[in-house]
């Protein structure tokens, strides 16, 4: 029964749902929705009570922390919380993650803000979730035979499921030791790769040293940002004319990268309200309008996502995303000349180290009002100068403050996602980190 769902929902996503027309999509959704909101009703008690007197516009917006409050009541699936939480930690802390709770996998996620949350997955959407990744990601030209390398913080039944002859996953863990799973790696000899950008960048040192000569036929970055000059580096050494994106959290699968190289919102099964913030980006409120056993609704990710100017040439009505650019919450907030503060989006930033010359690594952290400690890999005085003339370039573009700067040693740490512009100064009345 569970092969018969994944493959029910590849040949969906793959063939029969082209969706061609905002017309078509909007359709779809509503239809979604409204079936989705029945079900709620019946089985969520949480949404029970609140639907019982409002309409879908007026449920309150949630984030993770009311997810962890209402967990108990929220999911349909009988799950408990404590108990989720703790076989959750059991499996991170032993690294075997093959332990379910009943029919439903759990897991822990980080996100980039660091605080912890919990996911659900009924073994129905673990299958249609496994059969529309697929439809997103392998090749038109090859369906079969692919080996699939997963560079994951954890592992999950939720990506080994569907394992055969046709399809097959290695999971490879980040905490591990990078020299062995490039070893394993080179004798695995993926056909598609999938890690995050960080892990990615390491991966393309071992190619530009000599130590790796496994060339997959596509490479997938997901979990953290992929920056342009990580892209790059990242493409050039593994030999693709582009790096694709999946863009997976806890909260859904949101977005894809498609043949021409354009990442896309998953809108046949996500609903996306938007929180304007100008120039074309925007936080999204996503609605799962497939996920039943942990419900998402009007849930609010934080991150900021740049909308594409053109169409793209797929031919896909699905919304084309420009960049996914960081969190909400890693907005640098520097002091205007006029004394007002000037919201920095990550995106500039890196852009403008894209400039600077003498290292390779660096992460920039705003921890004061007009102060930025920026860590590079290869610390000075042509690297130091180098960035902080374009810095200065940057303040000066938008009317701001020259930053003072500290300078640190730049140092990896693999046990947290890579976030290369982050803000941990507050600003009065700011909850946004």
């Amino acid at each position: 029964m569970g092969r018969m769902r994944m493959l029910g929902e590849f040949a969906a996503v793959r063939w029969l749902r082209p969706l061609r027309t905002r017309a078509a999509v909007a359709r779809r959704q509503r239809r979604l929705l409204r079936r989705h909101l029945r079900f709620l009703g019946r089985r969520s008690p949480y949404f029970r009570g609140l639907l019982a007197t409002r309409g879908f516009m007026e449920l309150p917006v949630m984030d993770k922390s009311v997810m962890m409050a209402h967990f108990d009541v929220m999911n349909t699936v009988g799950v408990r919380r404590d108990e989720a939480l703790a076989l959750a930690i059991a499996n991170e802390r032993s690294r075997d993650f093959d332990a379910d709770l009943g029919k439903n996998s759990v897991g822990l996620s980080s996100g980039t803000s660091g605080h912890r949350g919990l996911f659900v997955v009924s073994a129905a959407e673990r299958d249609a979730w496994v059969g529309t990744v697929l439809a997103r990601t392998l090749p038109r030209r090859r369906l079969l035979g692919h080996r699939i390398a997963l560079f994951l913080r954890a592992d999950n039944s939720l990506y080994e499921s569907v394992g055969s002859r046709a399809v097959s996953f290695s999971y490879f863990d980040v905490y591990a030791d990078m020299d062995e799973n490039v070893d394993r790696l080179q004798a695995y000899r993926p056909t598609i790769l999938v890690a995050p950008p960080s892990v990615l960048r390491m991966i393309a040192r071992a190619v530009e040293d000599g130590r790796l000569d496994a060339m997959p036929e596509r490479v997938y970055a997901v979990a953290e940002v992929l920056e342009i000059a990580d892209e790059r580096r990242i493409a050039t050494a593994l030999r693709q004319p582009f790096l694709h994106q999946l863009y997976q959290c806890t909260e859904g699968f949101l977005a894809h990268t498609c043949d021409h190289g354009v990442l896309h919102l998953n809108e046949d099964s996500v609903l996306f309200e938007r929180e304007e913030l100008g120039e074309g980006r925007f936080t999204p409120i996503v609605t799962d309008l497939r996920r039943r056993a942990q419900p998402i609704v009007r849930y609010r990710l934080g991150d900021v996502l740049r909308t594409r100017a053109t169409p793209c040439a797929c031919g896909s009505a699905l919304t084309a995303i420009e960049r996914i650019e960081g969190r909400e919450g890693d907005i640098l907030l520097l002091r205007g000349l006029d004394g007002r503060t000037v919201p920095v989006f990550a995106d500039l930033v890196s852009r403008a180290l894209l400039y600077a010359e003498g290292f390779d690594e660096y992460r920039v952290v705003q921890t004061g009002p007009s102060r930025l400690e920026i860590a590079l890999d290869v610390l000075d005085d042509r690297s130091r100068s180098s960035v902080q003339a374009e810095i200065d370039v940057l303040a000066h573009r938008l009317g701001c403050e020259h930053p003072m700067i500290d300078w640190a040693p730049y140092a990896h740490d693999g046990t947290v996602k890579l976030r290369r512009v982050a803000r941990t100064w507050r600003e009065d009345g700011d909850a946004a980190l």
